[in-house]
């Protein structure tokens, strides 16, 4: 039988329930809205940005704003809160960092004008500008140091799936795109780490089918009609309409990649001209492949708790400015395959390690360049204003000067050499009109006015020149008005509502308007304590400084939309500049590294060698160097594909010493001097480093499973050119089942990959391994024991550990006396039965039973309220009142 869900019956006529339309303003909100799925929209209304409706809810809860009611739609309170606009950057931010897209919908007219359309006429407004992660081009939004990417991810099937992947900093223009195969895929997402992701159904479907972990910036689905490869060769060629891009130059894959890239940049900067670089193309073979695990146990850009300090890149970014550094990090992110490259940049790095003077000259000279290229981007996007006009002058005439530095290097190495070259084309006559005509310190906004300096423009003084002269009348005009009337509190004032005012206290309101004054002050406004007035000459008045004012912002509007059409005018050129700026950054900042920590060169070649003298950790040597204790140096040589087997104990700097190695490799073949003595490196191809215990719960997986996940990654794509550090493989499983693993592991390393290698490992039957397999080599971590105390000497020596020190350890650690003895206990019946000795059974001791409880020490409460004590943080009157304490706790204890 049909149910229905009304207590009524059957026969009873439906009530048409009807709902007043929604208001003008609130029919336009709706219309923006549905035409903008998915982002919140901030609606322009007076000097605020309104929220409506979920948007409100949202908002208020994320950014700590009141949320209010106001009118009803479709019988519901209509839940509302707003951000002033002003301030509305620092919410955008919040937003954005949370996950959030948000419209801005501004008023594109007057009020006035709607105001002629008719009373019930709304302000037309319209979405201007979409504001996503991916997309942010404002300096208050970005990180200054680092890249801000927003990648599209395209696929296409021709019996295998390929893939390729397009990315920009819209804040700086770069543009790239990148063919990628399945198994690189997850590499190369984790280095170029974006922001914004872009995805069709069918590859979200695919990488959920290959169990492929996402990025941790937002992701986007987007139809897949964004990514037609046919449809993108149009966009690609819109976005560059002067012919300099050809779409056909790419694979369909790569196209559709870089057309849906650039399609939802256009559409987020809703019409106006994508300020974008032409197109770069990589290559995977051109850079050291480093998966997302490695990166994170090598801590590379950011620690594992998410920080920039504490990284490689805090440790060794000297950079000056915000490009070198974003520039470093990227190197960071890529290092070379190519050992010509690689030496081109120790090239220029040991030239400028040499000429210390030179070098600490560009450096200071650098100071002063500010961000050129997030500069020219505002200015194409229209966002720009005068401080960014003032931004390419300072950083042109900069440029200028720096060219000229380096024009005295005598044989200058390739790289500096480019460098001076790209610098010394700066277009000088462009930042001397900027100079000319921009104040030293502008106003953010062009439409404020005040920008331009004096003198450069006669109209525009003459303006201002009016502006004030009228002024100073305004005052002569107070002074004579209060000589007539005898009030000498009146006062010539200036408010957004009323304009110029007179203003008098009440008690002399009314003398104004009898005789002889009626009719030359004419009343505006009655105030609790005041009256203002109006006079026809202070009317006229405000007239001349108005329309001085306005002419003056009118000139001042041309004069700035001349100066950033000759500024972008030159933008291929000053793009270059930016380049060679960035790069010259960088080459000094790692020239004062090397020169202040004592880094040496390395020898980058094709050969197949890794000898490493005297190796340092970048990182954990300053940590240790500034608690006031020296580093130990250490020397690796697995030149050959020699496999160095690690024992030692827990604290004893296995794993510095394995991450060391990979840090060197990496830092080496991007182009930096390396934390040794000397460092012989032929061309790595990939790092693997599997150190550290970590879960991944949120994808059902053990800490066993992502060691063993990860272990798989390393033995399938290892090769002979590969740098592989591994630290105890099999520690998640039973004893039996890791020793077999790690043991089958290192014969794979050996007989089948042919790599170099480290593998620390506390399974001390593992070194009998060095005696079958020709390249395995036994290194321990040297210990010594002094008074019943271990100490840890951090030197690699040659031989294996014959012990692993765990219970000294778990002794420093503070694990309770009576666990430790129990401990030695088990550990001597253990030794003797692997021994061969005569031992008890296991189960004849009893670890699972209960053991007599020990004898409880006697209880002291003045022992215990004195271990408490430290004497250091007390006051005085804390000190007496503990004596009180004492004595009180004494006297108990005798009453008992």
């Amino acid at each position: 039988m049909d149910q229905t869900p009304f207590d009524a019956p059957e026969t009873a006529e439906p009530v048409a329930i009807v709902h007043a339309p929604p208001s003008p303003a609130m029919g336009q909100y709706l219309e923006l809205k549905a035409l903008n799925p998915g982002y919140m929209l901030f609606y322009r209304m007076g000097d605020f940005y309104e929220m409506f409706f979920e948007d409100a809810e949202i908002a208020s809860a994320a950014l700590g704003i009141v949320l209010t009611r106001r009118g009803k739609h479709q019988g519901q309170d209509i839940p509302l809160c707003g951000v002033p606009v002003h301030a509305a950057q620092d919410y955008l931010k919040k937003l954005i960092g949370l996950g959030h897209r948000v419209a801005i919908c501004e008023q594109v007219e007057d009020v006035a004008e709607a105001k002629k359309r008719g009373s019930k006429s709304v302000v037309k407004r319209d979405v201007v500008r979409l504001v996503t992660a991916g997309t942010l081009t404002e300096d208050d939004l970005l990180p200054a140091r680092a890249s801000n990417y927003l990648a599209a991810l395209a696929m296409l099937r021709h019996g295998e799936t390929d893939f390729a992947l397009a990315f920009a900093d819209v804040s700086t223009g770069e543009l790239t795109v990148l063919p990628l195969t399945a198994a690189a895929l997850a590499d190369e997402l984790a280095r170029i780490d974006p922001a914004e992701l872009l995805l069709p159904d069918a590859v979200r479907d695919e990488l959920k089918a290959m169990r492929l972990v996402l990025p941790s910036g937002q992701i986007v689905i987007m139809p897949a009609e964004a990514f037609d490869s046919v449809a993108a060769a149009a966009t690609i060629a819109t976005a560059f309409p002067d012919g300099s891009v050809d779409p056909s130059a790419w694979s369909r894959v790569e196209r559709a990649a870089l057309g849906a890239l650039i399609g939802y940049i256009g559409e987020s900067q809703k019409g106006v001209a994508v300020a974008l670089r032409a197109p770069s193309s990589e290559r995977l073979a051109a850079h050291m492949a480093i998966d997302a695990a490695t990166r994170s146990s090598l801590e590379l850009l950011e620690t594992q708790r998410g920080t920039v300090r504490g990284s490689l890149l805090s440790e060794i970014d000297a950079c000056v400015t915000p490009a070198g550094s974003r520039l470093l990090a990227r190197r960071l992110a890529a290092p070379l395959c190519e050992a010509g490259p690689i030496n081109a940049r120790l090239d220029a790095v040991a030239r400028l390690a040499d000429e210390t003077i030179r070098a600490t000259q560009l450096r200071g000279a650098l100071k002063a360049v500010p961000d050129l290229t997030r500069a020219l981007t505002r200015l194409a996007l229209g966002r720009g204003g005068p401080r960014d006009l003032n931004a390419v002058a300072r950083a042109v005439a900069a440029a200028g000067e720096l060219s000229r530095m380096l024009a005295g290097l005598d044989d200058a190495p390739a790289e500096l050499a480019a460098i001076g070259t790209t610098l010394a084309t700066a277009p000088a006559a462009l930042a001397a009109e900027l100079g000319r005509a921009i104040d030293e310190d502008p106003p953010l906004l062009s439409r404020d006015g005040g920008f331009v300096r004096r003198g450069y423009d006669t109209a525009l003084d003459a303006e201002r020149a009016l502006a004030s002269e009228t002024r100073a009348v305004v005052a002569a005009l107070q002074a004579r008005l209060i000589s007539e009337t005898d009030v000498k509190s009146l006062k010539i004032r200036h408010n957004g509502v009323l304009g110029y005012f007179v203003e008098v206290p009440a008690g002399h309101g009314g003398k104004l308007l009898e005789e002889p004054w009626r009719g030359t002050f004419i009343h505006r406004q009655t105030m609790a304590n005041a009256m203002r007035f109006t006079t026809a000459e202070l009317a006229e008045l405000e007239g001349r400084i108005a329309r001085a004012h306005e002419k003056a912002l009118e000139i001042e509007g041309a004069i700035f939309a001349r100066l950033v059409a000759a500024t972008l005018g030159e933008t291929d050129l000053l793009r270059a500049v930016a380049d060679a700026l960035a790069g010259l950054d960088v080459s000094a900042g790692l020239a004062h590294l090397a020169a202040t920590r004592g880094y040496a060169r390395p020898v980058i070649d094709g050969s197949l060698s890794f000898d490493i003298r005297g190796g340092r950790h970048p990182v954990v040597e300053t940590t240790v160097k500034a608690e006031g204790h020296p580093f130990v140096a250490n020397d690796t040589d697995l030149s050959g594909g020699a496999l160095w087997l690690v024992t030692g104990p827990n604290m004893g700097g296995k794993s510095t010493f394995l991450r060391q190695n990979a840090l060197i490799a990496i830092l080496a073949q991007m182009g930096s001097f390396v934390p040794a003595i000397g460092a012989s490196i032929g061309i790595i191809d990939r790092v693997f480093s599997r150190v550290g215990a970590s879960d991944d719960i949120a994808h059902g997986r053990s800490t066993f499973m992502v060691e063993m996940v990860e272990t798989a990654a390393i033995l399938n794509r290892a090769t002979a050119r590969s740098l592989v550090i591994l630290d105890e493989i099999g520690r998640g499983t039973a004893t039996f089942d890791g020793l077999s693993i790690a043991w089958a592991a290192v014969e794979a390393l050996h007989n089948d990959t042919g790599c170099r290698g480290l593998f620390a490992t506390h399974f001390h039957e593992m070194t009998a391994l060095a005696k079958s397999l020709k390249r395995v080599k036994n290194v321990t971590m040297s210990v010594r024991e002094w008074e019943g105390e271990v100490v840890f000497l951090h030197e690699v020596a040659p031989g294996a550990a014959d012990r692993s020190y765990g219970i000294q350890v778990a002794r420093l650690a503070g694990l309770p006396e009576t666990v430790l003895a129990r401990a030695r206990q088990v550990l001597g019946v253990l030794e003797s039965r692997s021994s061969g000795n005569s031992a008890p059974m296991l189960d004849d001791l009893p670890l699972f039973a209960a053991a007599p409880a020990p004898k409880k020490p006697e209880i002291n409460p003045l022992t215990d309220m004195l271990d408490q004590v430290r004497p250091d943080e007390l006051t005085p009157r804390q000190a007496l009142e503990l004596i009180y304490e004492l004595k009180k706790a004494r006297d108990a204890g005798r009453r008992s």
